[in-house]
This record gives structure tokens, sequence and C-alpha cells, in this order.
């Protein structure tokens, strides 16, 4: 992890803010975001995240939740693929929110997309698709409590897809989510990552 990430679940990261511009590739469009020192993966689509993007379609329009949403490249891009999309975005980190919500305007979504930090969610909100490449270096149990928290505020019919590093524990985090409630199925695996799909049971 390079020190510019090692923050990126910070509430206010401590390392100087400079803005970077990524160029990402999702579900066959071209978004020209800005990301952050202080933010994960700052001038880059990571790994996990593109993986997620090649492994999956587009969600439906609906309430979708972007858990852990770092500059804003997931909801950011359901938003503009999808017209009927409402995404909320949600990070721990401000910088990340204030970085997220720029990228929604310059991308002239914000009609549709909204980044807060978690405490200023609407705690009686559900989602129909919560989309999420999850802070796992928090820890496990501090991961699992992040999860079951959210999941909860998933509409009856809804869906988790999340994309997971295998050597990250991926598969246990496969099994301990089908064990709390929420049946959970591999959607694909590529380049030592799991993409996951969760379900009320």
């Amino acid at each position: 992890m390079s020190t510019d990430d090692e923050h990126y679940f910070s509430a206010d990261p401590t390392v100087a803010f400079t803005r970077k511009p990524v160029v990402a590739d999702v579900w066959g469009r071209e978004l020209r975001l800005t990301s952050g020192s202080g933010v994960f993966a700052q001038g880059r689509l990571d790994i996990g995240t593109a993986v997620l993007f090649r492994e999956t379609e587009p969600p439906g329009p609906g309430r979708v939740l972007d858990l852990g949403c770092g500059y804003g490249v997931i909801g950011l891009a359901i938003a503009t693929v999808v017209p009927g999309a409402d995404v909320t975005a949600v990070d721990v980190n401000e910088r990340a929110v204030l970085l997220a919500n720029e990228n929604a305007a310059a991308l002239g979504v914000t009609d549709r997309y909204r980044a807060l930090t978690p405490d200023a969610v609407d705690p009686d909100a559900t989602y129909d698709e919560i989309w999420s490449n999850p802070p796992i270096r928090i820890g496990k149990e501090a991961l699992h409590a992040l999860l079951l928290t959210w999941f909860a505020l998933l509409a009856p019919d809804g869906r988790a897809v999340m994309v997971v590093g295998k050597n990250l524990g991926g598969d246990s985090l496969q099994r301990w989510l089908g064990e709390q409630g929420y049946p959970t199925t591999r959607l694909a695996s590529a380049k030592g990552f799991r993409v996951l799909e969760s379900r009320r049971a």
C-alpha cells in the first residue's frame, strides 16, 4: 500500500491535498475524473474496480448505494450510464466525499448523485442495489460491522455487488455473508479478485 493510500479510510487524511486526473473506462464509457492524495487509488482506477466493471453489467434503474465510494468512480459510472439510477455515495473520508461531489458536478449528474459521510445519510433510506469495492484493510471485525450495517438497508428484493481480493479473504467473506442471511454467489473471478453478489435470504 502506498503512502498516499494508507490513510484513505481516515475521516481526515493528514497527507497534503493534491488533485490528480483519472481516466476510467466503465461499461464502454470513458469517464474523466479527479482523484486526490489521501483518497484510495489516487491517480488511477484500481485493479479490483476495473475487474468489477469488466465482469458486470450496469444495474437497472432504482436507488443505488456506493459504499466506500472514494473519489466516486463506481457510483458515478452508474449515474452516468443508468439514467434512472438515483445514487447515494458514502465514505468516512471527507476528502473523498468532496472529490466525488466535484466529479458529479463535472459530469452533470448532481440531480441524481450525492456523496455523503455516513452520519449524513438518511437512516430510513433503503436501496435496491449496493455496489462496493469495500475497505478490506480496515480489518475483519470492522468490515463485518460495516457490511451488516449497510446491507440492512437493502430493499427486500435488493442485492449487493462487491469486488474483493481472493488473497484478502474474498472466499471466506462469501461464506460469512451467507451465514448472516445474505446468500452470496460468485459472479466472476479475475486477476485475483472475486466479484460477489449478495441477496437477502
